[in-house]
């Protein structure tokens, strides 16, 4: 009889726990060192080291309810504390789900188009790992077709009022505004709104091989702060990836295409876009073309677990004849220790707002004569 007590205690306990939410809290803190070609200044000094982020991540789930948020804090100068994401979710089923809040959008490759820290280049013109306000469904599977369907508000907007401008503090690009005479008034203020997104992928596993193959397109409107008038934006393309052994390939190509409706003495052939605390201008229509390439070799070296050699091409052809094309290339080395990971990177661009050049044109109009610029990154990140 005390054994039968005895069991039923135990299994009275487990229902009782399963009950009860699972929490897990995580996060990482980041710094980097930096050396780039086009600062004398800073080439003189030998680089710079500096903090980069700290984050703090938590995920809940209770029977089938789910929650997924990121807060992170970066220094005043790139934007200081942001929320990356943070999302209400449903499962229906073990391959069914629903997202409602700031939820990645399903545009591309996912989680990443890339290897390293810099993202590819559609990441700075809010083309990769992009986070919006909506409702997204999800059917996922790890072979055959998967899809997902969703449907964004807008953007991350942290202030109330349709004449509210888009903060500049964001994790993610989006159209926002920019002082573009530093006048003290803001210009090309438009905001997304009301945006639909599609995305299919197809998985097959063979053996060593795993392929995954798919295509998206998103639509949504463009609305004018100062004109009160409702533009159009679209985007869509088709992407690649393939996983052999050690081996790991991306590519992607996709067109988008901005049609603000500003002012009469406003460019309509160029957009604002922010993150980090800084607006730059983009080209409203163009073509990314992407191919990534990473190969894993495990070590058993102390604490080093394995390396991660990379490199990431990306190219942005603008539309228009007085647009100069902007280019991007990241060689690099991933290195996996513990909960220590760290990135070496060498980044070089050509019209490319974040390495070199003009800051806040060079995704627009850019410059013919540019030159090639690099930068020598590092960043160690501790996760836990």
């Amino acid at each position: 009889m005390k054994n039968q007590l005895w069991f039923l205690f135990i299994v009275s306990f487990a229902v009782n726990a399963q009950d009860k939410p699972v929490i897990k809290f995580g996060g990482a803190l980041r710094f980097n060192y930096i050396y780039a070609s086009w600062k004398p200044e800073q080439k003189q000094q030998g680089g710079d080291l500096m903090y980069d982020m700290f984050r703090i991540n938590a995920k809940v789930s209770y029977k089938k309810i789910r929650l997924n948020a990121e807060y992170r804090l970066y220094s005043d100068e790139f934007g200081g504390g942001m929320l990356k994401q943070g999302w209400v979710g449903y499962d229906f089923n073990e391959y069914d789900q629903i997202h409602i809040g700031l939820t990645q959008v399903p545009f591309g490759i996912q989680q990443y188009n890339s290897h390293k820290w810099f993202f590819n280049i559609g990441y700075y013109v809010g083309l990769e790992d992009d986070y919006d306000i909506g409702v997204k469904f999800l059917h996922q599977k790890e072979e055959g077709f998967n899809y997902q369907i969703a449907f964004f508000k807008n953007s991350e907007t942290i202030a109330f009022g349709g004449n509210s401008d888009v903060s500049h503090n964001r994790y993610s690009y989006d159209v926002s505004y920019i002082d573009i005479d530093n006048d003290g008034k803001p210009d090309y203020r438009n905001k997304e709104i009301n945006q639909l997104n599609f995305k299919v992928n197809y998985k097959l596993n063979h053996h060593d091989f795993k392929h995954q193959i798919g295509a998206f397109a998103q639509l949504g409107g463009l609305y004018n702060i100062d004109t009160k008038d409702i533009g159009s934006h679209h985007g869509y393309g088709m992407f690649y990836e393939l996983d052999y052994k050690r081996l790991n390939v991306k590519t992607e190509f996709l067109q988008y295409d901005k049609s603000p409706e500003n002012p009469e003495n406003e460019n309509s052939d160029v957009f604002a876009m922010a993150a980090y605390g800084a607006p730059y201008l983009v080209a409203s229509t163009a073509n990314i073309a992407t191919l990534g390439i990473a190969y894993t070799v495990p070590v058993t070296w102390k604490s080093v677990e394995s390396l991660q050699f990379y490199n990431d091409f990306g190219y942005l052809k603008k539309k228009g004849s007085y647009f100069s094309d902007s280019y991007m290339n990241v060689t690099g080395i991933g290195i996996s220790a513990g909960h220590l990971y760290t990135y070496i990177d060498f980044a070089a661009g050509k019209n490319h707002s974040w390495l070199g050049g003009n800051f806040f044109d060079d995704f627009a109009q850019g410059n013919p004569n540019a030159k090639w610029e690099a930068r020598f990154n590092i960043n160690i990140g501790y996760y836990f």
